[in-house]
């Protein structure tokens, strides 16, 4: 079960806490998601919910997904994900989940994608160590043996040079340090991954206790009281 919540990173900065130490934050921007379609276990098989991230022109969505979004009376959006479990159920098709479903000092769990390094060699990818440089080794930078040769050819999960980076990347047991609802920012404690820009997704972290399901009502209530302070 899981609360969460998409958003783009964009940059990191330190803020300095209460008692006055200085902590590094990365900070995410959370425009509010949309509810696009609620999954039950009596249609689909499970519970969750799908949130809609970014809008995007008309032009760029075909029929069938501009008539997934009318449901939500929502424009279109350009990701798209589920969370799923039963601590989000409460929510309706076209509510909005704005970053307050968070509280600051809450611990959660962050996706991304992982910066694209191209292609390496063993020792970047793998942290292999190298051969001596001198003293005419011949052997500086190579992958090493390819292993037995018993089989006559190289074993699975051998590690040799190819594509290293933009992978899906989790990050554990963060700390959110504040919540902007003003101008929907997160700021999270230490480094989130990703590039600037890049699509995360912030939840609950798995390894928290169990909350009970969330009431949209509480931050409706928040949102106006938000609103009207800043008036």
């Amino acid at each position: 079960m899981a609360k969460g919540i998409l958003g783009t990173k964009i940059g990191m900065t330190q803020v300095f806490s209460e008692d006055g130490k200085l902590v590094p934050v990365t900070i995410v921007s959370c425009e509010p998601n949309v509810v696009l379609q609620k999954k039950t276990i009596e249609n689909d098989g499970y519970e969750a919910i799908q949130l809609g991230f970014k809008d995007k022109r008309q032009n760029l969505a075909n029929k069938p997904q501009l008539g997934h979004f009318a449901k939500s009376n929502s424009n279109p959006k350009r990701y798209i994900k589920e969370i799923a479990g039963k601590e989000m159920s409460n929510f309706e098709v076209g509510q909005e989940v704005r970053v307050n479903i968070f509280e600051e000092g809450e611990i959660i769990d962050v996706t991304g994608t992982s910066k694209g390094k191209g292609f390496q060699g063993s020792i970047k990818r793998h942290n292999q160590s190298r051969g001596p440089m001198s003293h005419g080794s011949r052997y500086h930078r190579r992958p090493g043996s390819m292993g037995s040769i018993d089989p006559n050819h190289v074993r699975p999960g051998k590690k040799l040079p190819g594509h290293m980076g933009a992978e899906t990347v989790t990050i554990q047991n963060l700390e959110v340090v504040k919540i902007d609802l003003e101008r929907n920012l997160l700021l999270i404690k230490g480094n989130v991954p990703g590039p600037k820009r890049g699509l995360v997704m912030v939840r609950r972290a798995v390894k928290s206790e169990v909350i009970q399901p969330l009431d949209p009502a509480e931050y409706v209530e928040k949102n106006n009281s938000s609103e009207e302070s800043v008036e």
